[in-house]
């Protein structure tokens, strides 16, 4: 579909809500509070039983432990392996190195269903999942079987690198350099904000080969324990701490030239590829906490009481709350898969 025509069908969307917020009360004054969230609305089958299987999985496995990861700083690696055994590791990556092989949309699914168990966690396992494509869809064969088998299982975890201290946004601008030496590039300079930082085993580097701007950007991957890395403090957070943050740091580090992805120059965009996908795992991410916050705020109407009811009987203006959520809910929702058609 093109831009103009999804564009042209937002309008309809906010007739859309206003309907579901009539819904919602005429139902709520029959009732009592309902939900008009579904997520599975228009998804095929299939579709269905992996995002059941995705929201059993949150349900279960994470959301029990959601505030002790966040309270602990614990990176929960036992349960993400757990969720690389129902293909969650390599979602969206080639299944003949040991990935999923579905669909960004199908990802999309399984991303927003687990984020209703923990965003954060999630959060990370869609930043591995990137990196994973990243290597399965540029990296030679040599490449795509030495690494992708053991991050689709998450044996291995994998960080994403781009941001520096001093480039944010300005990706292109970034100092970290990679000086071909014989048969290995010498890596110096540092990346801020690394999500996984120095508790994985995988760096997909943007690195510097060439002149200034984009086109002298490359791809490296960096293995854990190479002499020359080194990462600094973790950082202090509010929130998402079930996915540790440290800045990655190369001192003359030598990586062998066959880590190179793709061709030099190739690695801005190779990035803005990867962050293509990436950003819609992102929103994905955001859209199932936002369905959780609802389920959570539709569940305390039922069991708040005041005045000897509870406020699913006798709040209308709570009711209005939970009906304006549902239906800013289904819109992002609706606006995300415009996105992905």
């Amino acid at each position: 579909m093109a831009l103009a025509g999804r564009l042209s069908l937002i309008p309809s969307l906010g007739s859309k809500v206003c309907r579901t917020r009539r819904f919602l009360l005429n139902r709520t004054h029959r009732r009592g509070v309902v939900s008009c969230v579904d997520p599975s609305l228009g998804l095929s089958d299939e579709q269905k039983e992996f995002q059941k299987v995705a929201f059993d999985f949150a349900t279960k496995e994470m959301a029990p432990y959601m505030a002790e990861w966040d309270q602990k700083e614990i990176f929960p690696v036992d349960t993400m392996r757990k969720a690389a055994q129902l293909g969650f590791g390599g979602i969206y990556v080639q299944p003949d190195v040991g990935g999923s092989g579905l669909t960004r949309l199908d990802t999309s699914l399984i991303f927003e269903a687990l984020s209703t168990g923990c965003a954060s966690t999630t959060a990370y396992i869609s930043i591995h999942n990137m990196c994973a494509w990243m290597i399965d869809t540029f990296g030679n064969q040599e490449q795509r079987n030495r690494f992708c088998p053991d991050l689709c299982s998450m044996d291995r975890f994998a960080s994403y690198c781009l941001t520096e201290p001093g480039s944010g946004s300005d990706a292109a601008s970034l100092l970290t350099t990679a000086k071909l030496q014989g048969d290995q590039y010498i890596l110096n300079g540092s990346k801020a904000f690394i999500s996984g930082g120095g508790d994985t085993d995988v760096y997909v580097v943007m690195c510097r080969t060439g002149g200034k701007g984009a086109k002298g950007i490359s791809c490296l991957v960096v293995e854990k324990g190479t002499p020359g890395l080194s990462f600094g403090k973790k950082e202090k957070k509010v929130g998402w701490n079930s996915q540790p943050t440290r800045a990655v740091i190369f001192e003359d580090c030598a990586v062998p030239v066959a880590n190179l992805i793709g061709e030099e120059g190739q690695g801005f965009s190779i990035a803005m590829k990867g962050l293509n996908g990436g950003r819609i795992n992102i929103a994905s991410c955001s859209l199932g906490a936002a369905h959780a916050c609802v389920l959570l705020a539709r569940d305390h109407l039922t069991v708040r009481k005041q005045f000897g009811e509870t406020l699913s009987n006798n709040q209308v203006r709570m009711v209005l709350v939970c009906a304006d959520l549902s239906s800013l809910y289904r819109t992002a929702s609706c606006i995300l898969c415009f996105r992905l058609v």
